[in-house]
Parts: structure tokens; C-alpha cells; sequence
């Protein structure tokens, strides 16, 4: 009996001992006061440019709807200017290749890389003024898509719809990190111009929400390793768990066949 008391309290040391170390290394933005209210400017937010491997969704109105149709790519819309970018509907739309132009009915080639939605559209409504009575049009990136993987709830590829998403909403799709992620090390993979990026991001730290990395562009990767320190302390005390119940089990096995 004092054996099987000595493992139960062997056992709560254990899991105390995890759950004092552990918690000073889960709360994010660590050095950020709690205790009042305070404001900050955003001027860490860049319009989304367009790039080579994009595709655009582009919708043409003008005063004869019959003119205007020949623009307008076979999108499946779903209402107003938003579009079904659903993974059982194919996106289709107007590709940017690789020297960054996009191919046009009438209005031929357009350069469109490095460029945001709007100069394009502002670009696209003038050229089409040769073609059509009051032309209105709307852009769209069709194929924005980050990806969270490693040590969160639900790894998964996520659609934007909004064009905008930054670090912590995409953490939210993913369901959050584990209990035993690594929260001083997240990894960003970025690709564009040609170059990989890879990016080391502070979730305790404050700093992160005026990070040029704060929000994501698109095929953004996210990577959330497990920490070593945690993933041990938790295996250990599971195993200690498993053997204390163990003895427990046989304990109560044993004491039931004496008392037949």
C-alpha cells in the first residue's frame, strides 16, 4: 500500500512540475501590458501585388451586357463579386504567365504582374473604353491559398476569399497551436521574385504584429514545430501515468481474487 501511494504521489509531482514549466512558454504576446488600453498605428499592411502563376477572375460590365460578355472568363459566381473558389469547383480564370501578362479577347496582351487588383482594373477599364460604353471592371485573385502544417489541430491548405488573412487568423483556421507546439520558432516559407524566404516568427513577443511578415501573401507556408522540452516532459508523464494505473489494475485484480 505505501508503494502504490509513493507512484500516486511520484506521479502528481510529475504533472505539477510540467504544468509550472510549460505555462511560461504557451501564453502569446508575452511583453504586451494587459492591464491597459493602448493604440498603435498599422503601417505594416501592403496591398496584395500580383505575380506570375496567379489567376485573376475578371467580370466586365458595360451599358450593352452582350459586348461586355466576351470578357468575362466562364467564372462561376456565386453572389455580388464574390466567386465559388470552392475545392469542387475548378478555378478558372485568366492565368498570369510567366512573363507576368495575362492574354485578353480583343484587348490582347496585359501586363498585370507587380501590379495590385486596382491598377489593374484602372488599367483594364481604359483600355476597354475602345470597346465598350461605360465599361465597369472587378478583380479578383482567384487562387489564394496559404498552408499551416506541423504541430497545430487541423494541417490543411485554406482558401482566402478576402485577399487579406494575416499570421494569427490562419493559426485560427488551423485550429490553434498544440499544447506542446514551439510558440519562439514558427516558420515562414515565402516565395516571390524568384527567391525562398524562410522566416523565423515569435508568437510570445508583441514585436510580431508589426512584422512585414504579419500578414501573409499567397502559397504562404506556415510550419509549427513541436518543442523537444515539452514533447519529452508529456511523454514522461504519461508513461509514469500508464505505470502507476498499471500497478493500480493489478493491484485491484489480485485484491479481488483474495476476497472471493
Amino acid at each position: 500500500m505505501k508503494k502504490i501511494i509513493f507512484n500516486i504521489l511520484m506521479l502528481t509531482v510529475v504533472l505539477a512540475n510540467f504544468s509550472c514549466s510549460s505555462y511560461r512558454k504557451i501564453p502569446y504576446f508575452q511583453n504586451l501590458d494587459r492591464t491597459a488600453k493602448a493604440t498603435e498605428a498599422i503601417d505594416n499592411r501592403s496591398p496584395l501585388v500580383i505575380q506570375d502563376g496567379d489567376i485573376l477572375g475578371i467580370n466586365v460590365t458595360s451599358l450593352n451586357p452582350e459586348a461586355s460578355a466576351v470578357f468575362n472568363y466562364n467564372l462561376s459566381r456565386v453572389n455580388g463579386n464574390n466567386y465559388d473558389t470552392s475545392p469542387g469547383n475548378p478555378v478558372v480564370g485568366y492565368l498570369v504567365g510567366p512573363q507576368g501578362d495575362i492574354q485578353l479577347p480583343l484587348l490582347g496582351s496585359l501586363k498585370v504582374a507587380g501590379l495590385t487588383t486596382a491598377e489593374i482594373r484602372a488599367q483594364l477599364q481604359q483600355k476597354l473604353v475602345s470597346y465598350l460604353k461605360e465599361p465597369v471592371a472587378s478583380i479578383r485573385l482567384l487562387n489564394f491559398k496559404i498552408s499551416v502544417l506541423g504541430d497545430v489541430l487541423k494541417p490543411d491548405v485554406y482558401t482566402v476569399q478576402n485577399e487579406r488573412i494575416n499570421l494569427l487568423q490562419a493559426l485560427s483556421l488551423a485550429g490553434d497551436l498544440t499544447i506542446t507546439a514551439q510558440r519562439t520558432n514558427v516558420l515562414l516559407v515565402r516565395e516571390q521574385d524568384g527567391r525562398r524566404e524562410y522566416i523565423p516568427i515569435d508568437l510570445t513577443s508583441k514585436a510580431l504584429f508589426t512584422s512585414p511578415y504579419y500578414y501573409l501573401k499567397n502559397n504562404d507556408i506556415l510550419y509549427v514545430q513541436p518543442d523537444k522540452t515539452k514533447f519529452a516532459t508529456v511523454d514522461r508523464g504519461y508513461r509514469s501515468a500508464s505505470l502507476v494505473l498499471s500497478g493500480l489494475s493489478i493491484i485491484a485484480i489480485v485484491f479481488s481474487a483474495l476476497h472471493r
